[in-house]
């Protein structure tokens, strides 16, 4: 019998009571798988690669996003943030540090309701730009100039 081993550990459990990232208690819907792979390819340079059990995209070879997939679903999500975003988003119910990433600066959403969409989109952003931030200032230019010559999606 062949046994799957998924680098990242089983979904965390839900506690009662959750705060979500904007304090109204509201629970938004998970986002979809598609959407969600849909929103990082349309930021400029990114590359699907399925690894590790998910899809991490890419821009320039460096991960910016992972997301671990249950069908449609998503399981977890795995962003780069600031000292003070990692801070304020450990804090939330269902978002810890995300394992066997960098120390710190890495989380993962375990439970996608304590984010509403557009909160994790404008998250997967800033991942995006801190990536992008930590190129060389070459490539950075090149992929801004690459950006400014596409049509807008």
């Amino acid at each position: 019998m062949t046994q799957t081993i998924s680098l990242l550990p089983p979904r965390a459990p839900v506690k009662k009571g959750r705060l979500v990232a904007d304090g109204s208690g509201v629970h938004a819907t998970p986002m979809q798988f598609q959407d969600l792979r849909t929103f990082a390819l349309s930021l400029p340079h990114t590359k699907p690669s399925e690894q590790w059990g998910g899809t991490a995209f890419k821009v320039e070879g460096k991960v910016f996003l992972f997301v671990v997939p249950d069908a449609e679903v998503i399981e977890a999500v795995v962003f780069k943030c600031t000292p003070d975003e990692f801070d304020d988003l450990t804090q939330i119910d269902g978002i810890a540090q995300a394992p066997y990433f960098a120390k710190r600066l890495w989380v993962r959403v375990a439970d996608l309701s304590a984010l509403r969409a557009a909160e994790l989109q404008r998250r997967i952003r800033r991942s995006y730009d801190l990536v992008v931030g930590k190129l060389p200032k070459k490539v950075q230019a090149a992929l801004a100039a690459a950006a400014s010559r596409a049509p807008r999606r």
